[in-house]
């Protein structure tokens, strides 16, 4: 069930309720609509304004606040109150970007680390080893992303 409701929320975030669409003969399509459509008016959806941070450098150390490995492009720092650690974030902006295996991102992110320099409507994102890793997500650094929570992890995020 929590991971039907992950999968409704960010369809409504990707497909927002009031967007014209053309006319189809897509029933399923047409489903996916009228449920997104019932599910937006439910998601917490907030602004944070994005850095970036990576291993190496005067970046991160290779685990996160809860003892875990940090995960390229899937470790998310927060500040532990307005986005809680152990939250499954999506994160509209980061859909199929590039991951580092040449897979294409889905959104989603942990929140498994904290900052100090994290605080209310801020948010930093994992890139990798070494400053060469923030290329792909540079676009994004210092702009404000569209994020939901989706879900929360016990333990220790996969990559």
């Amino acid at each position: 069930m929590k991971r039907l409701l992950a999968c409704l929320t960010a369809l409504a975030i990707v497909a927002p309720a009031g967007v014209a669409v053309a006319e189809t003969s897509d029933p399923i399509g047409d489903l996916i609509g009228q449920m997104s459509a019932k599910v937006a008016p439910l998601l917490a959806t907030f602004g944070l304004k994005a850095t970036l941070y990576h291993t190496a450098g005067g970046g991160a150390g290779p685990r996160d606040s809860l003892g875990c490995k940090v995960v390229p492009m899937r470790t998310a720092a927060v500040d532990g109150v307005a986005v809680p650690r152990h939250s499954i974030l999506f994160i509209k902006e980061t859909v199929g970007l590039l991951m580092p295996d040449g897979r294409h991102h889905d959104g989603y992110w942990y929140a498994s680390d904290l900052g100090g320099a994290i605080h209310k409507g801020r948010i930093d994102l994992f890139t990798g080893a070494g400053s060469r890793s923030m290329d792909t997500l540079m676009p994004l650094n210092l702009t404000t992303l569209t994020v939901a929570k989706v879900g929360e992890f016990h333990g220790c995020p996969v990559g």
